[in-house]
């Protein structure tokens, strides 16, 4: 388990299926909260390794390789609350929260505030922790990508990314899946000028060559590094997806 700590939280990555993460969070007052147990049985076993006991489990969207741990996680649980987008809580197990865009959550010391990132599903939710300046973003923006539109617009994945470019340039960025090196031959063909880019895709190199995450980012490095961050509209948006897809 690799964990890493800021002056207000501890997140702990938890590798889950092929290359999902499921992430756990400790405040420095003690509360502790999941973020997408697309496993129950990986988390189950760091939990106890840390000897922690979750208050909250935080799921951005409904798909299987995020959510399908929440059952049994709540019952082996019984106390904690499960807060997911309230657009899918009917295809969410044992919804104790939903929340909207906007919605905020006291989490120990940190408030959690919703951010609604319609696009890959149209209910997905980012989670921006104010005080630790960190966002979970889930399937929708990856560092040095963006997730598949599965059920939303390219407008909407733009006006969604147009939400997080608004976040501070320092805010840390933790992702759903560990994809940053396979996207990064992408941004480079678009922008192969690009030295902070370059400079981005060695450090990658070395941290996946010896077994660590690519992540975090963060809002700063996204916006000099991925190209989809870099779009200026909604066309030159499309455009770069159509690009990539083919």
């Amino acid at each position: 388990m690799i964990t890493y700590s800021s002056s207000d939280m501890d997140v702990t990555f938890v590798p889950v299926h092929q290359d999902n993460y499921a992430f756990i969070l400790r405040t420095k007052c003690g509360v502790v909260g999941v973020v997408d147990p697309g496993e129950a049985t990986p988390v189950i076993r760091a939990l106890k390794k840390m000897e922690l006991e979750p208050d909250y489990i935080f799921v951005t969207h409904h798909h299987w390789d995020h959510a399908d741990g929440v059952a049994e996680l709540k019952t082996h649980y019984l106390s904690c609350k499960v807060v997911a987008p309230d657009a899918e809580k009917h295809k969410i197990a044992a919804v104790d929260i939903p929340l909207k865009d906007g919605g905020v959550l006291e989490f120990g010391s940190q408030h959690v505030r919703t951010i609604a990132t319609p696009g890959h599903t149209l209910g997905s939710l980012c989670y921006y922790f104010e005080e630790g300046n960190t966002v979970f973003t889930g399937d929708t923006l990856f560092s040095l990508s963006c997730g598949h539109l599965f059920e939303g617009t390219v407008e909407q994945m733009f006006s969604s990314f147009e939400k997080l470019k608004a976040l501070p340039d320092e805010t840390l960025v933790y992702c759903g899946h560990e994809y940053t090196r396979s996207c990064a031959g992408f941004c480079l063909r678009v922008d192969p000028e690009n030295e902070d880019l370059k400079e981005r895709i060695a450090q990658v190199k070395d941290l996946r060559d010896k077994g660590f995450p690519s992540l975090p980012s963060t809002i700063g490095m996204e916006k000099k590094t991925n190209v989809f961050f870099m779009a200026k509209n909604v066309g030159e948006f499309a455009a770069l997806l159509r690009k990539k897809n083919s």
